[in-house]
């Protein structure tokens, strides 16, 4: 009888998504009657905008669509978003140096893919998405943490970043605004990291695609646009997922030099194909459309915001900064950990997530999925009261821990 595993070593070390886990595990309880809410999925609550549907519904009438379409996407919708990349951060591209991928995550995983070599270094900020990781290291690269904590906002110094530098860097990934923290660099910053990155020959791959979800005197900042002293030195991770509610659509792309998506798009043409061309005509009506949905949506996602981070730091012993990005709060429960609460004491994040999740019947992602333990990430893309009950519940138990 053969002794090898079953499963290969590279895929059986591939974590699985623990926010897709824990909302799973909470809609399970949910669909066993019990009154459960949810922070942990990072999806709008909104549906995506009526013109977006109709379009997809017509492109689904035309036989046009019905057939196989070029594997890096559709002309069209590769202009509008070299177009709307233009339009929305200042960065010019041509169509040519557009991937279109199914959904964010293809987009991630083939820059990696595209760019590493085994044994290649990523400088990755902690707390990070649970994804990078994981695609980092399929693609055969080593992350490297840097980690950031509530006291700078988690905002990375380009001196955390140089000291983590060595002869095996091969590229920076920068994420601003942040999941799951939610912090958003300045231009000062981002420049400044930029040109770090730069002085030292490093790629950088930026995930843009929370560019419009920013609050108060934030502000967006592109590090490709601001940074052109990074050249054919970068690439761009973006998205109709979040701007237009469209997390199920499953349309990303990716933006970079010729050589890197002429690459990226042959791994696309033998693991994927095209993109759904239904999908596709819809994220064309969205990247061509005004983003007077968008504004509704932040709008919104502003007011949840203020509430959520009011709410959070009224609870001892929980200290929440105030995100700028994004739609999550990224709150510390360090101070609670060890406290006994309904007879259990809980050591880790996670063993309080779980306790929250089975005695307050509210989902939270604990810290240790995005490599800070200690902490908790919730989304408030979710309705208003269920927010204010959710974190009414959570505060409740946790009064009680001694």
């Amino acid at each position: 009888m053969s002794t090898r595993s079953r499963i290969s070593a590279r895929i059986s070390a591939i974590s699985e998504s623990a926010t897709l886990a824990v909302d799973a595990k909470a809609k399970a309880m949910k669909a066993a009657g019990r009154p459960v809410i949810g922070f942990g999925a990072g999806e709008p609550d909104f549906p995506t905008p009526g013109y977006i549907v109709e379009a997809a519904v017509e492109a689904a009438r035309d036989p046009r669509f019905h057939k196989y379409t070029p594997a890096g996407g559709l002309p069209e919708l590769k202009q509008a978003i070299a177009a709307k990349t233009r339009r929305d951060s200042g960065y010019e591209a041509e169509a040519s140096q557009v991937l279109v991928t199914n959904g964010g995550k293809q987009a991630v995983y083939e820059a990696f893919a595209t760019l590493l070599d085994p044994g290649d270094e990523v400088i990755v900020v902690a707390p990070y998405w649970t994804t990078y990781p994981e695609a980092i290291k399929l693609a055969g690269g080593r992350q490297v943490s840097v980690v950031t904590d509530e006291s700078t906002g988690y905002l990375v110094s380009v001196e955390q970043l140089e000291a983590a530098r060595t002869e095996r860097t091969k590229a920076l990934l920068f994420v601003s605004p942040s999941n799951p923290t939610g912090a958003v660099h300045s231009r000062e910053e981002t420049v400044a990291i930029g040109r770090w990155a730069a002085e030292h020959g490093l790629w950088v791959v930026t995930d843009e695609i929370y560019e419009h979800l920013v609050y108060g005197g934030a502000a967006f900042t592109s590090i490709a646009t601001v940074v052109p002293e990074l050249g054919d030195r970068v690439v761009i991770l973006n998205g109709v997922a979040k701007t237009y509610a469209m997390t199920g659509w499953r349309v990303g792309w990716l933006i970079g030099p010729p050589d890197v998506v002429k690459a990226a798009t042959n791994l696309q043409s033998h693991a994927t194909s095209n993109v759904s061309n239904v999908a596709q005509m819809a994220a064309l009506a969205a990247v061509s459309g005004d983003l007077s949905a968008v504004a509704e949506m932040r709008a919104a996602f502003d007011r949840r915001r203020q509430t959520m981070v009011r709410m959070l730091n009224e609870i001892p012993g929980v200290l929440c900064p105030e995100p700028k990005g994004a739609f999550y709060a990224y709150p510390s429960v360090k101070e609670l950990l060890g406290k006994e609460v309904r007879g259990r004491r809980p050591a880790s994040s996670g063993e309080l997530a779980e306790l929250i999740l089975e005695e307050a019947e509210v989902a939270v992602v604990p810290g240790e999925a995005f490599g800070t333990p200690g902490y908790f990430r919730l989304s408030y893309a979710l309705g208003d009261d269920d927010l204010v009950e959710g974190v009414s519940r959570v505060g409740k138990l946790l009064a009680e821990a001694r």
